[in-house]
């Protein structure tokens, strides 16, 4: 349903599918990140991973003047706070004690992918203030009209953020990996930056790879078999299923076939071939880019082999990365082994709006003291990088 504003302006709350693909990738692809793109998020809710019997209701709120749309912020509203990789689990635990309803809970953020870009799609040449203002006005009012505890803004583009903060919204500050190309041109360049011990480490790592017989061999764009998406898929799906519960297996086999078809531009695949077999990969990472960034997503393995997730997931990118103009690397999700391989904890943030007076005077002043001590964590786990120059 599309509502007329006094101000020129139209609003509705949709689905990706009811919004021109055009129309909406003229606002999504000048961002620096592939991850709300029309076919990324298109794919990821026809293909049944994000569904209000999911706990993800697609929700995106929409800004239009006439037929043209100026404006969009793609919304969720969930049920629980899986799939999100920021964990405020202790916030709805706090509701709960408090007699506060947390769930439902209006979200922003590209579902599943714990990667920084987050912001309000705003068309070149329009007035942001203006209409960052109207769409804050808009989203409290569905939160009040809908009786929503918050709305929380997850991996916020750092330059969007102080537009946000100024409206109202309280900061929460986090930690991703992630590696910088410092000028390398070379593989050996970027073994160069670590100290003695960590070059053997990570050269003693890769052969353990070869010595297993293994060969890798990084595929992108048109020269990807169709076949390597319904892999990605039991490679994704056996990953997940180690880890029982915790496993993280939200997209469905239906989102990666449809991949090949419309996104496969911005996929690599790094595969890893057993000496025995030539045709079939036994694992596999995926990985996306866009300019020069490149986002680790998922990988697995058919067999347990030594040091193999490190070459897939880190060394090998890389090297692609070094190749081809990548200056910024985003492996993905948790793991304090990323910073031996030279990816530093570097800072992200999330944006939080709490309905309740009751939980705004809680959780706003506990932010504030749980972002010092996130931030004196960040230092610790910087200055135990292994880099040449912090030999001594």
């Amino acid at each position: 349903m599309t509502e007329q504003l006094k101000s020129g302006y139209s609003i509705a709350w949709t689905r990706i599918d009811e919004i021109p693909q055009t129309a909406w990738d003229a606002l999504a692809k000048p961002l620096k990140t592939p991850f709300f793109e029309w076919d990324w998020l298109h794919d990821i809710e026809t293909s049944g991973s994000t569904t209000a019997k999911t706990g993800w209701l697609p929700n995106h709120l929409t800004v239009w003047r006439d037929r043209a749309l100026v404006a969009a912020a793609p919304l969720y509203v969930k049920g629980h706070s899986y799939g999100e990789f920021v964990f405020d689990h202790q916030f709805a635990d706090l509701a709960h004690r408090l007699g506060i309803q947390y769930y439902p809970k209006l979200l922003g953020m590209s579902p599943f992918t714990p990667a920084e870009g987050y912001r309000f799609l705003i068309a070149p040449g329009e007035d942001e203030e203006k209409l960052t203002e109207l769409m804050v006005w808009e989203i409290d009012r569905y939160c009040d009209r809908h009786q929503i505890s918050g709305c929380h803004f997850l991996y916020v583009d750092p330059e969007w953020q102080p537009r946000i903060e100024r409206r109202g919204f309280t900061p929460w500050l986090h930690h991703s990996y992630i590696w910088e190309n410092q000028g390398f041109s070379t593989f050996d360049d970027y073994l160069s930056a670590f100290n003695a011990n960590q070059r053997r480490n990570i050269k003693r790592e890769r052969k353990a790879v070869s010595k297993a017989g293994l060969r890798l061999q990084t595929f992108t764009g048109e020269e990807i078999p169709h076949s390597f998406f319904p892999l990605m898929y039991k490679f994704y799906e056996n990953t997940c299923d180690k880890f029982g519960w915790w496993g993280s297996k939200y997209l469905t086999k239906s989102f990666f076939e449809k991949l090949h078809h419309n996104y496969r531009h911005r996929v690599v695949f790094v595969a890893a071939y057993d000496e025995r077999d030539d045709r079939h990969p036994t694992g596999m990472s995926f990985c996306l880019t866009k300019g020069d960034r490149l986002y680790g997503r998922y990988w697995g393995s058919f067999q347990e082999i030594d040091c193999l997730h490190f070459d897939v997931c880190y060394y090998s990118p890389i090297e692609w990365g070094i190749q081809n103009g990548i200056n910024l690397f985003d492996p993905g999700a948790g793991g304090r082994h990323k910073k031996r391989r030279g990816f530093p904890a570097s800072p992200n943030y999330s944006l939080h709006r709490f309905y309740h007076p009751r939980l705004t005077q809680i959780l706003v002043p506990y932010l504030a003291e749980i972002n010092q001590l996130e931030q004196k964590q960040i230092d610790q786990i910087n200055q135990e990088m292994p880099f040449a120059n912090k030999e001594g």
